[in-house]
């Protein structure tokens, strides 16, 4: 059985902080990371949290990313905010956009948040659940380095590209939380079962020359399998052109990777839409969701997407989260 330790979330915010300024990460840029690890955490989405510092603390060292980097924030249009993060990490830079983000688009009833010279912004749903926090409807973009060959090819050309979806209830939560990559799985799960030394199931990877493997090591060399075939292709593409071409972002061909020192900064991008619900819909927003999810909810066995990571969040918030143990290891040699 594999050994854990429980922290709670502060300790594991304070934990990521630390280590990311201790690598040479400014204290700003270092904090929106941290608490975006957190929530991660308490998501149950173990792959993207405490798991990615040691990569963020080597990419600061080696310069893949500019711990120092301080954001661009523009407003070249009434309902447009730009931000260049300057190489720097996505989760400031989104911040940063989000403080003028969010009091434009109840203002106007929508608007556009575009980042670019970017970095890997971890969670895409930790983001657009701040916006359905805020009481607005928030959709988030985000490319990758490219992992998925089109139909019928072997080479990749788009990354596993996710999108995501926030829907506020009348309490200031994210009552609907759709957060999903155009592939069958997220590619931070195969790079674990290859630190692990574990086969991946059929079906996640394919090899360089395009054939079915269960070898990690082979797959993380050829391609990520699209979720739903061809369709899975046109979402990733759909991504590539909000984030990367909406925002003057690098394509995911040629950017570099997440994961390894080469290649410099990868400078990619993410798009963000909020929508405030009453200026589309006036009072009946909240009454249509409610009796949306209730549809799914009265059906025994159906889950609604995001349900998992609320009942994650739940039970970490009182209870803490389980981590592995030789993980913490290594986030508390970095300090």
């Amino acid at each position: 059985m594999t050994a854990t330790e429980t922290l709670t979330l502060a300790e594991i915010e304070d934990l990521a902080f630390s280590a990311l300024v201790k690598a040479g990460t400014s204290e700003a840029n270092a904090r929106p990371l941290a608490v975006a690890t957190a929530m991660t955490e308490a998501d149950g989405v173990a792959s993207h949290g405490l798991a990615y510092i040691p990569i963020y603390a080597q990419h600061v060292e080696c310069g893949k990313v500019d711990g120092q980097a301080t954001p661009v924030v523009e407003q070249p249009r009434p309902a447009v905010v730009t931000v260049d993060a300057a190489t720097g990490f996505a989760h400031s830079a989104i911040d940063q956009g989000f403080e003028k983000l969010i009091p434009l688009a109840r203002e106007m009833g929508v608007a556009v948040l575009a980042v670019n010279n970017s970095y890997n912004c971890g969670v895409l749903g930790v983001h657009t659940q701040r916006l359905a926090q805020a009481g607005l409807l928030g959709i988030g973009f985000t490319n990758a380095p490219a992992s998925i060959a089109p139909s019928g090819g072997a080479k990749p050309v788009v990354g596993t590209n996710p999108f995501s979806i926030a829907a506020p209830d009348a309490d200031g939560n994210a009552a609907l939380l759709i957060d999903q990559s155009a592939s069958t799985i997220a590619k931070s799960e195969v790079m674990k079962h290859a630190r692990e030394g574990k086969p991946v199931p059929e079906g996640w990877v394919l090899d360089a020359d395009g054939q079915p493997t269960t070898d990690p090591d082979a797959g993380l060399k050829g391609s990520m399998v699209p979720s739903g075939g061809y369709k899975g292709v046109g979402i990733a593409l759909t991504v590539e052109l909000m984030a990367a071409a909406m925002t003057g972002a690098t394509l995911g061909s040629v950017a570099s990777p997440f994961s390894g020192t080469a290649g410099g900064p990868p400078k990619t991008g993410q798009f963000f839409i909020a929508i405030d619900p009453k200026a589309t819909a006036g009072g009946a927003f909240q009454e249509r969701l409610a009796d949306l999810i209730a549809s799914i909810h009265d059906q025994d066995g159906a889950r609604l997407p995001g349900d998992g990571r609320r009942a994650c969040r739940t039970r970490a918030a009182s209870e803490g989260v389980a981590v592995n143990a030789a993980l913490l290891e290594k986030v508390r040699a970095l300090l």
